[in-house]
């Protein structure tokens, strides 16, 4: 899998203030990827910067390995929804979508196509005639992550996508961003850690302009090597436990609801299918109630622990 956007030492300062110090990042071809920080980390300067509307102090961009984004020469390879953006409030929904796909070098005949069909992903369809003032913030919102999916871009940067959306429209753009996986690169900001961990398959934390830890969704989890098993209160010898998987390492916490029972396993000696035969065939012989079992940490978790760390 090839790398479609790096970024290298990359500093940003607004007069005394440092949005980016030194930040590297590596995003692969094909990859849902998710940015996360805190407000303020740097992650809607990062995708202004590689989207060329924001200029750099320092350091190295490098996209479709090409060095930085030059629209005279990838124009309609890479798409932005920025975060904070303000539309024509007279304009109306198609004229306005058909007339940014223009922009792109459309025919008009191809352009009000594109935009019919941006449009019904993002379910305004039947407000395509409607003006820019009549529609809601969500509604607006939703426009603005419409022209994003315009034309045939291969790296798509999105900052807070969700934001502002009803439930419903949440999991359907959701679902339009996972039928990219594969297909397109999708860059997603976001503070929603359930919702980046639903969508994407790697990761980056980022705080004060900083890169903390990027990787996979699983390694980051720990979805490959760690099992969590909710247990009712019942007292047990952990030493039973530890017999079943010698090489595992095993914690126990009690909580209100019972406790809670940790294993990380090394998944080069062992399946996850094997250490919950194993772990679980253990528990229920010895009369321990199980209420639930989760392959890795939350997102939520890792985040809070590595960036606490």
């Amino acid at each position: 899998m090839d790398t479609i956007l790096e970024v290298k030492g990359l500093v940003k300062k607004y007069r005394q203030r440092v949005a980016l110090d030194g930040l590297d990042l590596q995003v692969k071809r094909g990859t849902v990827f998710g940015l996360v920080g805190s407000n303020g980390a740097g992650k809607t300067t990062t995708l202004a910067i590689v989207a060329g509307l924001v200029k750099k102090n320092s350091g190295h961009i490098n996209v479709f390995g090409m060095g930085e984004h030059m629209p005279w020469l990838s124009g309609g390879r890479m798409s932005l929804m920025p975060q904070d953006a303000s539309l024509p409030i007279d304009a109306r929904v198609g004229d306005l979508v058909s007339y940014y796909a223009e922009l792109q070098g459309m025919s008009r005949k191809t352009a009000q196509d594109n935009a019919r069909e941006v449009i019904e992903k993002v379910n305004l369809s039947d407000r395509y005639d409607s003006s820019i003032r009549s529609l809601s913030h969500g509604m607006r919102r939703r426009v603005v992550i419409a022209q994003a999916f315009l034309g045939n871009p291969e790296l798509i940067l999105l900052d807070e996508p969700l934001s502002g959306l009803d439930p419903r429209e949440v999991v359907n753009i959701r679902d339009v961003i996972l039928r990219m996986r594969g297909k397109k690169t999708v860059v997603v900001s976001s503070h929603n850690l359930h919702e980046i961990e639903r969508m994407c398959d790697h990761v980056a934390f980022i705080e004060k302009g900083k890169l903390v830890k990027q990787d996979s969704l699983r390694q980051i989890t720990g979805h490959h090597c760690l099992i969590r098993y909710e247990l009712a209160g019942v007292e047990f010898d952990m030493v039973l436990v530890r017999q079943a998987v010698p090489d595992a390492e095993f914690e126990f916490e009690e909580s209100d609801s019972g406790c809670v029972l940790t294993c990380r396993y090394d998944d080069k000696a062992h399946t996850t299918q094997e250490v919950n035969a194993k772990v679980i065939g253990c528990l229920l012989d010895n009369g321990v109630g199980i209420i639930s079992v989760k392959q890795g940490d939350a997102l939520e978790d890792a985040y809070i622990g590595l960036s606490a760390s």
